[in-house]
């Protein structure tokens, strides 16, 4: 698609996410604004910080939505208004078919069997003067949810579900490790039967080799329990492993989302293309995946730019993007549900452009750097080369 080309009006995000079935969860112009006061008797707002700002999208019964991006765009901020942590500025939160906005938390009891959270660090999120039973039983007392075989022995049947020893209930938790605290914290969201958890990064204060078992162990609980997921997490190849579909945020707004292979196979938007170009891969050449590299830090949202909030690292930029802000929509050659918010999008590939993009001036001075060093190393090795038949030829005279 060339860099002139805009995409056509279509249909908002709402319609084209909802499919025509029926949303366990669906969230809609979603904003959480965090005032900043100034002064110490009186104190008045002059500014907010946008955390999120304006959101959408929709969770399917037994569905894994991953949620994505770089630190501060606002993902666990999304998570914690989903469960009601947090009361959002505006928009709508809708689970189970009920609106759960500004639901007052008294009444909130019913939606809370049904929606759990992970918090993203084990160790600050289980109470130290608490047993391990005692951690995992205080959902089911306070909901007056009484199990046939009692608290204790449902209890230790979570326990043994989540992997570990049904004799740990009456431990406390600074004798676990890091994982096995997780692994708490899961037994403890599963104690309520829910249908929908929110993950926050559950993996990310983990060591490699334990990520991996607990990624796989809550695949399974989605898929022997039917639960559905909002994953939060930075890690692209986890929510890869773990997702059906993907949302990619960026300061406080989706960009993009779609199915796993869409996202990860054929992105549309520049910022998608400069997230998936900066994961790792074992191949230190880069194969021949698209190499680019962005230049500066994300703005301030204090102060977000006007427009695109992407506009001002990205190589496609032009005056369209800082006057209107793109919808997000599904644009043509798109998939169904497949939604990009970018008046100038990507061509749907990763392979490697004629041209890298590198936006880093210091990088770019570098890697210009780097190159003529190299094409004067070779120009001289050259010379020499061109010179050691000559110094042969007088030796041969001399003799």
């Amino acid at each position: 698609m060339s860099t002139t080309e805009s995409i056509p009006e279509q249909k908002p995000a709402s319609a084209a996410q909802s499919g025509g079935g029926e949303n366990l969860l669906e969230v809609n112009g979603l904003q959480m604004h965090f005032p900043i006061r100034q002064g110490i008797l009186f104190q008045r707002q002059i500014g907010a910080v946008r955390a999120v700002d304006g959101i959408d999208f929709a969770v399917k019964p037994g569905e894994s939505l991953g949620l994505v991006g770089e630190s501060g765009c606002g993902k666990s901020t999304t998570g914690r208004l989903v469960t009601r942590l947090l009361e959002p500025t505006a928009g709508s939160i809708r689970f189970d078919g009920e609106d759960i906005t500004h639901k007052p938390v008294t009444k909130m009891r019913t939606a809370r069997q049904q929606l759990q959270m992970i918090f993203q660090d084990p160790y600050s999120s289980l109470n130290p003067r608490h047993t391990v039973g005692t951690i995992i039983e205080t959902p089911m007392r306070l909901n007056g949810i009484n199990p046939e075989q009692g608290h204790k022995k449902r209890a230790q049947e979570l326990l043994e579900i989540v992997g570990l020893n049904p004799e740990h209930y009456n431990r406390y938790p600074n004798e676990f490790s890091g994982g096995q605290r997780q692994r708490i914290g899961i037994a403890r969201a599963l104690a309520l039967k829910p249908k929908l958890i929110v993950a926050d990064e559950p993996v990310s204060a983990l060591d490699v080799s334990i990520q991996a078992q607990v990624v796989n162990l809550l695949q399974s609980l989605q898929e022997e329990m039917g639960i559905a997921f909002l994953f939060i997490a930075h890690d692209l190849a986890v929510v890869r492993h773990f997702s059906q579909r993907v949302a990619v945020m960026y300061l406080g707004k989706i960009v993009e989302v779609g199915n796993r292979e869409d996202i990860y196979a054929r992105p549309r938007h520049p910022y998608t293309h400069a997230l998936l170009s900066a994961v790792p891969e074992a191949d230190p050449d880069g194969g021949d995946r698209e190499r680019i590299r962005l230049a500066g830090d994300v703005p301030s949202p204090i102060n977000p730019p006007s427009g695109c909030r992407f506009r001002t690292r990205c190589w496609k930029a032009q005056e369209k993007c800082a006057t209107e802000e793109p919808p997000l929509v599904q644009i043509s050659g798109n998939s169904a549900g497949h939604l990009t918010a970018c008046h100038f999008p990507e061509e749907p590939s990763i392979t490697s452009r004629d041209e890298d993009v590198v936006l880093d001036p210091a990088l770019a001075a570098l890697e210009e750097s780097a190159g003529s060093g190299a094409a004067a190393e070779s120009s001289t090795g050259e010379a020499d080369k061109a010179a050691t038949p000559e110094k042969s030829e007088k030796a041969t005279d001399k003799d």
